[in-house]
């Protein structure tokens, strides 16, 4: 894990070094706007950083505008970069091939203005369109049929939102709007398998945000498993005992029983041990004296080893984690790295959902995909 953020941090560092160069060619020389620039460049670009290695020492009211200020420069620097890179390929193949119009080479330092312009609006642009689809999830609905008998029960209506990340970004009107969303859809219980926390707990209890996670109404109530922002952000016993004072049911490793009619599994995050040292149980361990007549469903954060809850005669699997890239084009990166990077499938007589997420992580935008809470509908045979 140090190893694998030194990798990421170093590639961003490296990317905004090229930026920032970039950035210095295009502005003139001869004004102030090189110094303006130099300023204001290097804080912005590692304020979202900065913000959460320090958040237990800066003010909140500090943290919070550098985490905003951070979460916007990240979309917005991945678009800048992808544009500079289409830009710098253009000219090296007019540099061999020369094909540029004559009223850019003609009055370059012009056209150098205009087109940083042109880029500087369009990622703008971006950014507002982003941001205000991430604050409109959608309702995403299913219907699976379940090929086994559930006592009394001939159905059951699930909602499942994943990855709320509740904290400075998804504070309290953005939390209020994903759980009114929730009690919308009148659920007969409410599964939320991981990330639900972001920031640290005294944050939270400053902001008062779990009192919109107690107002999350369901028949069977609110269940949770862990994901690995839970141990990221606080550590896995503080979210624990955080959710749980505001009604919400962990299951770490565990399983229950609900209404003598389905079991509910939760599973801790598969990345525990890089952050504990210590594994998570088996998926076959967690099975053990379940009676699988019954229908299973299973909370698995991350959609790793899908196989193991077809072997295990799971029913139904959710999970998250991906965001289904959250940013185009880095979908394309999730659905190479995962069998099941957002949607459903099934594997013989398991189904399985990976939700794209309630809300956003870190960019406070997504491009080319809506956030979702999904309604289940499970008929039972």
């Amino acid at each position: 894990m140090p190893m694998f953020l030194i990798i990421i941090i170093s590639g961003y560092i490296l990317i905004n070094s090229y930026l920032f160069v970039r950035g210095w060619q295009i502005l003139p020389s001869e004004t102030s706007f090189r110094l303006v620039y130099a300023i204001l460049f290097w804080p912005v670009v590692l304020s979202y950083l900065g913000s959460r290695v320090f958040e237990n020492i800066l003010p909140f009211s500090l943290a919070d505008v550098m985490t905003w200020i951070g979460s916007f420069w990240i979309a917005a620097f991945i678009y800048l970069f992808l544009a500079v890179l289409v830009l710098d390929a253009l000219r090296a193949v007019n540099h061999f091939l020369p094909f540029f119009p004559s009223f850019v080479t003609e009055n370059y330092a012009r056209a150098k203005y205009v087109t940083a312009g042109v880029v500087l609006g369009a990622v703008a642009l971006t950014l507002i369109v982003g941001f205000i689809n991430a604050r409109t999830p959608r309702v995403t609905e299913l219907e699976i049929p379940i090929n086994k008998q559930a006592g009394e029960l001939k159905s059951l209506n699930i909602v499942m939102a994943a990855d709320i990340h509740a904290g400075t970004i998804v504070g309290h009107s953005w939390l209020k709007q994903i759980v009114d969303k929730i009690n919308a859809q009148s659920p007969d219980i409410v599964l939320l398998p991981g990330d639900i926390i972001d920031n640290n707990i005294a944050l939270l209890v400053q902001k008062n945000t779990g009192e919109e996670l107690r107002r999350i109404q369901a028949r069977y109530g609110v269940f949770a498993a862990l994901g690995n922002h839970e141990y990221i952000c606080c550590g896995s016993e503080a979210a624990v005992r955080y959710l749980t004072e505001h009604s919400i049911t962990v299951l770490r490793d565990q399983s229950i029983k609900i209404d003598d009619s389905f079991f509910l599994v939760g599973r801790d995050d598969y990345a525990m041990s890089r952050w504990t040292g210590e594994k998570r149980k088996t998926l076959e361990a967690l099975m053990d004296g379940i009676d699988r007549r019954f229908p299973i469903i299973l909370m698995d954060h991350q959609p790793y080893n899908l196989h193991e809850a077809a072997e295990n005669r799971v029913d139904l699997q959710l999970s998250g984690h991906t965001h289904h890239g959250q940013l185009w084009p880095v979908n394309y990166i999730t659905k190479a790295m995962y069998e099941l990077a957002w949607g459903y499938k099934r594997i013989g007589d398991t189904h399985y959902y990976v939700t794209n997420g309630a809300a956003v992580w870190a960019p406070s935008v997504r491009i080319g995909n809506r956030p979702e809470i999904v309604f289940i509908r499970l008929n039972f045979q």
